[in-house]
């Protein structure tokens, strides 16, 4: 399962997401969490659907790589969507004792299985094709005019590349971890749930220590290198924004309104 978990990794493709401005790629997020809180029929839905798709195919990533980004929250899609089926007005089609199913918690549980589905996949597009670095600059750029209010932007950034930088490395130690506590005997897959949580303390403990080592690690290493933040510093790759980016930003816009427009002229199915 810990293999399974691709959150923060960036994988090199000759591909036009990849050679795309990180901060375009950002901006193309949030359009699409946007179109898909804001879908209230199936319409919309569908033009959501083909919206992310298309970033998709144009990552040239393997499919099978997305989906290996779904299966660790598969558990919460299904468990969320179980829910929102007995929240819903009108006729039951079958009750269950005090729970009664209708047509309308069937849609509410179509709507948010594929809604978790398309978050994740529009947030995998923007990590698999955009390196730490790239995001951070990215980031930095995008906040910038918030640094005129004395916010902290450059170390903000750098804290979230951080972040996501050390994800593949804490999956990389645990799952070290868990091999050496099997090599001694542990038990980690079989008892009730109690058991399997008290399981986990072995492992746990061991990250938790190695992950604060590597922080003061790093800490020391950037300290040796005198680094004092942002201030005086400058970029070997400088960000620009090229005709094809802003057509594509605009376009994307255009759509997002139109989007939100279809979305009041059309009936909502929820």
């Amino acid at each position: 399962m810990i293999s399974d978990i691709t959150l923060g990794q960036y994988f090199p493709t000759p591909s036009p997401m990849h050679r795309a401005d990180p901060r375009l790629k950002i901006c193309l997020t949030v359009f699409a969490i946007v179109l898909l809180f804001s879908s209230g029929n199936f319409v919309t839905l569908g033009l959501t659907v083909l919206y992310i798709f298309a970033g998709i195919v144009l990552s040239r990533i393997p499919f099978k790589l997305y989906l290996k980004a779904l299966k660790p929250i598969l558990i919460l899609i299904v468990f969320t969507s179980l829910l929102n089926i007995f929240y819903g007005p009108g006729e039951p089609i079958l009750r269950l004792g005090i729970f009664k199913i209708t047509r309308a918690g069937l849609v509410n549980c179509v709507f948010v299985a594929i809604r978790i589905v398309l978050l994740i996949l529009a947030s995998s597009v923007l990590t698999f094709t955009t390196s730490p670095t790239q995001l951070t600059d990215a980031i930095e750029r995008l906040l910038k005019p918030l640094a005129k209010l004395k916010v902290p932007v450059h170390d903000f950034a750098m804290m979230m590349t951080i972040a996501l930088r050390f994800v593949p490395t804490l999956l990389e130690e645990t799952d070290k971890i868990m091999a050496a506590q099997k090599a001694r005997g542990a038990d980690m897959e079989s008892g009730g749930i109690l058991q399997r949580i008290k399981a986990l303390a072995p492992i746990l403990i061991p990250l938790f220590v190695s992950a604060f080592r590597r922080a003061f690690d790093l800490a020391t290493a950037m300290e040796s290198r005198c680094y004092h933040g942002g201030e005086g510093r400058t970029k070997m790759k400088v960000l620009h924004f090229g005709r094809l980016d802003w057509t594509v930003l605009g376009v994307s816009g255009g759509l997002l309104a139109l989007f939100i427009l279809l979305s009041f002229l059309i009936p909502a199915t929820l």
